[in-house]
């Protein structure tokens, strides 16, 4: 089962760090992420949501391989693909996996202008080395679906210096 942790920043270039830093995380094989999503406010109040997982490009490639597959069945390789990958694509933007839309969407209405916050839907991770890593960047902890117990755990362990 995954965890979701909902961090908080000073300002996006932070958040869109700390998103950089779980990619060279996950190289390292410290974490696993299933979903994320970074969420802004800019200085004229206008809300931003970039999801970093594309489910439409997922989709459009898992279904050109299928239709291929199919496609060279009855010897329309290509006909095959470009359907597979339409309705791989069409069905990826219908489903919602991961991070729901609308609850990063009411969390991050809450942020104050100029400040950000990273969406972390984690399947695995090596929690002391993941935390010693985010702490420079001075996060917050605004919302996880954590034990009481964890979270206090988690807040304490990125407000040491």
């Amino acid at each position: 089962m995954a965890d979701l942790v909902v961090l908080g920043f000073s300002d996006k270039e932070k958040a869109e760090g700390v998103l950089r830093l779980a990619k060279e995380l996950h190289r390292q094989e410290l974490l696993d992420l299933e979903d994320a999503a970074l969420a802004w406010r800019t200085m004229d109040g206008k809300l931003h949501v970039r999801q970093t997982f594309s489910t439409t490009s997922t989709g459009a490639a898992s279904g050109a391989l299928w239709g291929s597959l199919f496609g060279l069945l009855f010897l329309m390789p290509v006909f095959g693909a470009a359907v597979g990958a339409a309705t791989g694509a069409v069905a990826g933007k219908l489903t919602d996996i991961g991070i729901n839309d609308a609850f990063v969407k009411e969390t991050a209405s809450a942020l104050e202008p100029g400040r950000a916050a990273v969406f972390a839907l984690v399947r695995r991770s090596t929690p002391d080395r993941v935390r010693d890593a985010v702490r420079p960047f001075g996060p917050t902890v605004i919302r996880t679906s954590l034990t009481k117990d964890r979270e206090e755990e988690l807040v304490k362990a990125l407000q040491e210096k």
